[in-house]
């Protein structure tokens, strides 16, 4: 288990690659603590900027910077920038092309306790459909950091999620392949492809190594980036296993699941899918890691749900 979390791989990963680019800067929220900014706010005041409780204005002023060649990141909780300060997002990034770099900390249910109000399960949802909006992921510290390195001059907005804890690596170290739209090949197999994106990654990972103590050949794709969408790596799993299971920390309306469900529906291998996420109800109240079990994200769900598709 990693005892840094993403989002602190990020903010460090921000820190070091701003302090030779003066171009770059941060914009929070009253977020800095939650975001782990304060090592950037104090190394860089010039380069950051502290709007207070004010989402809707710091997506505004992020997008005031960026116009002006800033790269600009703004920062906060996901589930205020993807709610109220949606149509600042809409507007303001998307629609005026301005390529700022929204990071979401603790999404999906990070928030766990908090409830609803808290949960960001309908962003991937919502962002797909904003043109020029792309959507990244990231499963661990590594490849965040490699995101990170990424975006710095990448040409779009980017909405990024993260969860709030540490979570455990899929990958060993950033020594990576990672390509913004382009999904990774964590395992191959022959009888059904699992497709993770974010923190369920790992857990697909692990569920393809238990699936194979029971003669089940997992394929195991980490779909880090929701938009733009890797139609080519889901076409060739739709071609070469026959059956796609998907795993989101996310509404099982609009998000994961269903952009592999409009790939695969348009193509010529139309084949079963499964899709595992939260369904249609306010989530339940727990830990993350609790939701997760509640709601089948975890490792054993995960295996239960594949050893049940493979019988149908």
């Amino acid at each position: 288990m990693n005892t840094i979390p993403c989002r602190k791989s990020f903010t460090d990963t921000l820190l070091a690659l701003a302090k030779k680019d003066k171009n770059i800067v941060a914009v929070t929220s009253d977020a800095r603590g939650s975001v782990t900014l304060d090592a950037f706010a104090n190394e860089l005041p010039e380069q950051f900027v502290e709007v207070g409780i004010a989402e809707q204005d710091a997506v505004g002023i992020a997008a005031g910077l960026a116009s002006c060649g800033k790269k600009t990141f703004v920062c906060g909780p996901a589930c205020f920038y993807v709610a109220r300060s949606l149509e600042q997002v809409k507007v303001d990034l998307a629609y005026s092309k301005n390529p700022v770099k929204v990071l979401g900390v603790s999404g999906g249910v990070s928030y766990g306790a908090l409830g609803s109000t808290h949960h960001s399960l309908h962003d991937i949802a919502a962002l797909r459909t904003f043109p020029g909006m792309h959507i990244v992921l990231p499963c661990d510290i590594f490849q965040t950091k490699k995101l990170v390195e990424q975006l710095v001059d990448y040409p779009h907005p980017v909405y990024v999620r993260v969860g709030r804890n540490a979570v455990p690596n899929v990958y060993e170290s950033e020594n990576i392949d990672f390509k913004i739209g382009k999904a990774n090949l964590l395992a191959d197999g022959k009888d059904l492809t699992i497709i993770g994106t974010g923190e369920t990654t790992y857990h697909c990972l692990q569920a393809a190594k238990m699936l194979k103590e029971k003669g089940i050949s997992a394929r195991v794709l980490d779909m880090h980036t929701l938009k733009p969408f890797d139609v080519e790596a889901v076409l060739k799993a739709a071609a070469e296993t026959k059956k796609i299971l998907t795993v989101e920390e996310h509404s099982i309306f609009g998000g994961l699941g269903a952009a592999v469900a409009e790939v695969v529906v348009q193509s010529k291998n139309i084949v079963p899918i499964k899709i595992v996420g939260i369904p249609d109800e306010n989530a339940v109240h727990g830990t993350a890691l609790e939701i997760f079990k509640h709601y089948g994200l975890d490792t054993e769900g995960i295996v239960a749900a594949a050893e049940k598709f493979c019988k149908e």
